[in-house]
């Protein structure tokens, strides 16, 4: 009995192993047959091209101001009254403010009493010297007189008409009349020096009159340049010198404005040997601001210098960018970043970031479908981005169907199936670097419209 249900139990244990060897079996060829139904996995792809692309560099860059001046009075005394409202916008020429004018307007009218009395001083030498060329005149009359005189007594004295007593007294009338009118030329020469001292005196004079009437006009402190004006050093009743170190105001011209970049000098360095080696040419001038709130301003500025020096406490070189600013938006000291267009690189392809992958060491590469719609693996060389895509110099040959979505589910030599990459308007997808030619044209064109909307406006 017992050996029978020992049997018993035995065939059922085997029955049961038997029962689940079958379903294995089974259950794997399900799933052969079932990895053999399965379709190839689906790709989409971008046809590669090749065009010139810009090289974007961005930088880190603060605002400063187009013009900047320190007003400072040019007289001294005390402040009567401020003539703007700080943190006003200015012109040049425009009265900020007046100082005291007592003691300029007294210095003002001495000085015209001392052209006038210079004025009259010439004109007593003037009537002087008349005077003394009439006194001239005379003492020469005088003269040719007693000449007269005395060579007729000379025939006279040779012949005892007259005695010679009155002939020495004729000859002394001459020498008395040539002395005198030695005396008169003397005395019109003096009186032409009186003149010419007398006209000297009136420069002098006017001379002092100008500059008292210079101070008296600085007792107005002008704005020197158009801009906008800062807080006020100084208030009513302040005395001010025309020597001090402290300004009363700065105004800053704000409209264009200065954007000074800072540029490694290594990465300028390298940039200027690939243009060198003939991997990249010059870029454009052409910059683009994105402001601390992450906005990109408006209106591009141009490239106006690259300092020739490099700061040796940073080791950068500083480039500055003018930038047009109508409406102020731009204030000096802001911290921006400045989009700068340094070259552009020929023959280089964009490439949509999704479709780049990393090894373990860190080297980029890509998927690209051969003509047997298999999966190939691609190194490639990234030389930065352009337009939020990677800019491939190496790697890739024109037609090139580059894996750009479902990279992820597919491995090399596997089997896809291929669909071009499509837009959000449903088209195929081309996308196309700018050369410098279409760049220049777009900055061109949004420069154009820029000013047509700020003439409308």
């Amino acid at each position: 009995m017992k050996h029978s249900y020992l049997a018993l139990v035995i065939a059922s244990v085997l029955s049961a192993t038997v029962l689940v060897g079958c379903d294995n079996k089974e259950d794997a060829a399900a799933g052969e047959n079932a990895q053999q139904q399965m379709p190839p996995a689906v790709v989409n792809v971008q046809t590669v091209s090749f065009d010139t692309v810009p090289q974007v560099q961005t930088f880190s860059g603060r605002t400063a101001a187009y013009q900047t001046a320190d007003v400072r009075p040019q007289v001294s005394g005390v402040i009567d009254e401020v003539l703007f409202r700080e943190g006003s916008n200015v012109k040049k020429g425009q009265p900020l403010y007046r100082i005291n004018t007592d003691n300029y307007t007294t210095s003002v009218a001495s000085g015209q009493a001392a052209v006038a009395q210079a004025q009259a001083n010439r004109q007593t030498a003037i009537a002087n010297n008349a005077n003394a060329k009439a006194e001239l005149a005379s003492r020469q009359a005088s003269l040719a007189q007693a000449i007269n005189d005395f060579q007729r007594l000379k025939g006279l004295v040779e012949i005892d008409a007259i005695s010679k007593q009155q002939y020495d007294q004729a000859q002394t009338q001459v020498r008395t009349a040539q002395a005198a009118l030695e005396s008169a030329r003397a005395a019109v020469g003096q009186t032409e020096a009186s003149i010419r001292s007398a006209e000297a005196g009136i420069k002098t004079a006017q001379s002092n009159l100008d500059a008292s009437a210079l101070d008296l006009n600085r007792t107005i402190v002008r704005a020197p340049l158009t801009g906008r004006s800062d807080r006020s050093s100084v208030t009513a009743g302040t005395l001010v010198n025309a020597s001090q170190s402290e300004p009363l105001v700065t105004i800053s011209r704000l409209d264009p404005i200065y954007v000074d970049i800072s540029q490694s000098s290594s990465e300028l360095l390298q940039l200027r040997q690939q243009i060198a080696e003939g991997k990249a040419q010059a870029g454009m001038n052409s910059v683009e601001l994105v402001l601390e709130d992450g906005s990109v301003y408006p209106v591009r500025g141009k490239l106006a210098l690259s300092e020739a020096k490099v700061d040796q406490s940073t080791g950068a070189v500083t480039l500055r960018a003018i930038f047009p600013n109508p409406n102020n938006v731009l204030l000096p000291g802001m911290y921006v970043s400045a989009r700068l267009t340094q070259s552009v690189i020929p023959n280089a392809a964009l490439v949509p970031q999704s479709a780049v992958m990393r090894t373990p060491k860190g080297d980029s590469q890509v998927y690209i479908v051969d003509e047997n719609n298999q999966i190939q693996v691609r190194p490639v060389t990234i030389n930065g981005t352009y337009d939020g895509q990677w800019v491939v110099t190496d790697g890739l040959s024109s037609g090139d169907k580059l894996v750009v979505i479902g990279g992820s589910k597919v491995k090399p030599e596997q089997e896809v199936v291929v669909k071009p990459l499509e837009n959000a308007n449903g088209a195929s997808a081309t996308p196309t670097a700018k050369t410098p030619q279409q760049a220049a044209k777009t900055v061109a064109d949004d420069t154009s419209e820029q000013d047509t909307a700020t003439t409308t406006n």
